[in-house]
């Protein structure tokens, strides 16, 4: 076997492994935490959330902030912020006007994931922002390993 074989074996097997490798990343999410009861993570702060087979993950820095048990799991509820992009549009209209009226009428949604637990006698929650490619990923996993579904927040209806 000559040189010019064994470097375009070596080659072919690299690019066998190498998407594979490549695919071999975490599965986590990318969240903004939005409030709730763990008071060591400010309001705002991106954290990776991780969906275990038995547990919800929250880790920031590589370090995990908490670990939420599935079968502690009381609530998942989901809603969206809807609002105008009027700070965008003014921008825009500044330079081209045409461009900012057409800013000011599009909207852009948040999606927000909501949790509740209990852990004995603790209780705690928290709300946090998910992207937009990956709030139904989020929502489904959860789901899956703590067997409840997801509460609507816009399809409750609020009597004052």
């Amino acid at each position: 076997m000559n040189i010019r074989s064994y470097i375009s074996s070596i080659l072919c097997v690299l690019l066998i492994f190498l998407p594979v490798m490549a695919s071999a990343r975490d599965n986590g999410f990318n969240i903004k935490y939005d409030g709730g009861s763990i008071t060591e993570v400010k309001p705002g702060s991106e954290l990776r959330l991780y969906i275990d087979g038995n547990q919800v993950r929250f880790v920031q820095h590589d370090e995990e902030v908490v670990a939420i048990p599935a079968t502690a799991i009381t609530e998942i509820s989901y809603g969206q912020d809807v609002h105008r992009r009027v700070g965008t549009a003014v921008a825009v209209g500044v330079f081209t006007l045409g461009l900012g009226a057409l800013t000011a009428l599009s909207k852009s949604k948040k999606h927000f994931v909501g949790l509740t637990w209990a852990i004995g006698e603790k209780k705690g929650g928290l709300a946090m922002q998910c992207d937009k490619s990956d709030y139904r990923g989020i929502l489904v996993g959860i789901e899956g390993i703590t067997g409840k579904k997801a509460i609507d927040s816009a399809t409750m209806t609020v009597k004052n």
